[in-house]
């Protein structure tokens, strides 16, 4: 019996091998001369990546600890103000060659590199330690992409690094990240690794985290100076700029983070002619459909956006789009969800004419809209407060009054606001703040606290499950909050 059982595991693990060598076979882990296949994607691609030198002065009130006298604490400092001393502050990146007309030689980078070097001294260094001073040509933080440029001798060989197609590119197939981690003195530096993972959004890289977020996640190693260098397919074409890791401790732990070429293409044109990027807009502010609006509206599932609000006098109300209406379509591609819709918007040119299928009301609609060009725009701050009140959705509201309305410079005379919501309530737990203002509960439209109390009591009666407010965050923030009835 264990003589069988040792015959047939043989036969399994002698397919296996015969099933799985062809696969392995199939890689080329040599070339004909021994080395590996990455050694001429890195020949060919070494000389296109620059290091980058950003040099800027700090001003501050800065303790000189080489100073013999104690004359740094408070008291001194009020009676006898130090005068205001500067520091010079130096930071390095990479980045990499992808034009040259004449002289001029252009180089794609990260904004978080060059963007903030107003009045600094930029330093680029070529593979071949030539040294040039360069110039910002273009800045986009919403994408983390800039371009600097150089002036070369125009009979100077210059390589260039060819583009690749980051929509291509699939999770598992082999990248290789070239750059200057840590300092100049490492510059050069290759590593290799797998596409992790594609389409990564809403990741947090603090105050200065881009809007237009796509990111292709890989496990090379990108590590403080590699910024704005170059990620290349197995062919030896870009697919990506290297922009961030993911790293309690600032160095790598395999998660890093490239901007796919495909959005830099679409906006390289703007960068050299403009400075910067003039992207299209359609003028609603959208929302992620969450399982709670999804059941609240009656959708079959979560794809698509909900339009919070319809601003007045843009492409969205000339094309008859109204608040409530789900995109499910745009122009012709399927809205799976809001980051995808607003790499969508943002791809598009001023003046295209977009087609769109809506919801509204169970039915599916066609809107089509031309799209302008993105005007400037303020954020809404939040803030929550939270205190015990007992009524049936956890929310104790007071009128809106005309001084809270001009503090927030709103244009409304109509709502409630959220005073006060309670700890561990069905308000509690959704996406609602102390100061939001209620403007329609389900379909009622709330004029005061009498027309709220009135929608509020209508649904506690009917038992409802969940409750679908539309509400305004201070200053300017449109959007919808459905409420699930414990």
């Amino acid at each position: 019996m264990l003589n069988k059982r040792m015959n047939y595991g043989i036969l399994i693990l002698l397919c296996l091998v015969f099933f799985i060598t062809p696969v392995f076979a199939s890689i080329p882990l040599v070339e004909e001369d021994g080395h590996s296949p990455f050694v001429k994607i890195v020949d060919d691609l070494t000389d296109t990546v620059v290091n980058i030198k950003v040099e800027y002065e700090v001003k501050g009130n800065f303790r000189n600890y080489s100073s013999p006298f104690p004359f740094n604490d408070d008291f001194f400092k009020f009676f006898f103000p130090q005068p205001e001393n500067q520091r010079r502050s130096v930071n390095y990146g990479s980045g990499f060659i992808f034009k040259k007309e004449g002289s001029t030689v252009y180089i794609l980078t990260n904004n978080h590199v060059v963007g903030k070097s107003d009045n600094a001294d930029i330093t680029v260094t070529l593979n071949d330690k030539t040294k040039y001073d360069a110039d910002v040509v273009g800045l986009d933080d919403k994408t983390d992409v800039a371009i600097i440029k150089i002036e070369v001798d125009k009979n100077k060989d210059i390589p260039i690094a060819p583009f690749g197609d980051s929509d291509w590119i699939e999770v598992g197939d082999w990248v290789v990240a070239i750059g200057n981690p840590f300092s100049e003195n490492l510059r050069g530096t290759v590593t290799i690794g797998v596409v992790s993972a594609k389409g990564r959004a809403n990741l947090n890289f603090g105050a200065d985290s881009p809007v237009y977020q796509d990111y292709i996640q890989t496990d090379a190693a990108i590590n403080p100076g590699n910024s704005g260098g170059p990620l290349a397919d197995i062919n030896g074409k870009v697919i990506g700029i290297n922009a961030a890791i993911s790293s309690v401790s600032g160095g790598n732990i395999g998660i890093g983070f490239a901007i796919p070429i495909n959005i830099v293409k679409t906006i390289i044109n703007d960068l050299i002619d403009k400075g910067y990027v003039e992207r299209a807009y359609l003028g609603i502010l959208p929302q992620e459909i969450t399982p709670a609006l999804m059941k609240s509206l009656g959708l079959e599932n979560m794809e698509g956006v909900l339009i919070g609000k319809v601003e007045d006098d843009t492409p969205a109300e000339r094309a008859g789009l109204k608040k409530r209406d789900v995109i499910i379509e745009f122009d012709g591609e399927p809205v799976k969800n809001l980051n995808k819709f607003r790499l969508m918007v943002a791809s598009k040119q001023v003046g295209d004419k977009v087609s769109m299928t809506i919801i509204r009301d169970g039915k599916e609609i066609k809107k089509t809209a031309k799209l302008e060009a993105f005007p400037e725009t303020s954020t809404a701050s939040r803030n929550k407060s939270v205190e015990d009140d007992s009524n049936w959705l956890g929310i104790e509201v007071q009128e809106l009054d005309s001084n809270f309305a001009q503090q927030f410079d709103l244009d409304i005379d109509e709502g409630v606001i959220i005073a006060k919501i309670n700890v561990d309530s069905p308000a509690y737990d959704s996406n609602l703040n102390v100061g939001d203002v209620i403007l329609e509960v389900g379909d009622e439209k709330i004029k005061d606290i009498d027309d709220y109390e009135d929608a509020v009591s209508k649904l506690e009666k009917d038992k409802a499950e969940s409750v679908l407010l539309y509400v305004l965050t201070p200053p300017q923030f449109y959007h919808y909050v459905a409420v699930k009835v414990k």
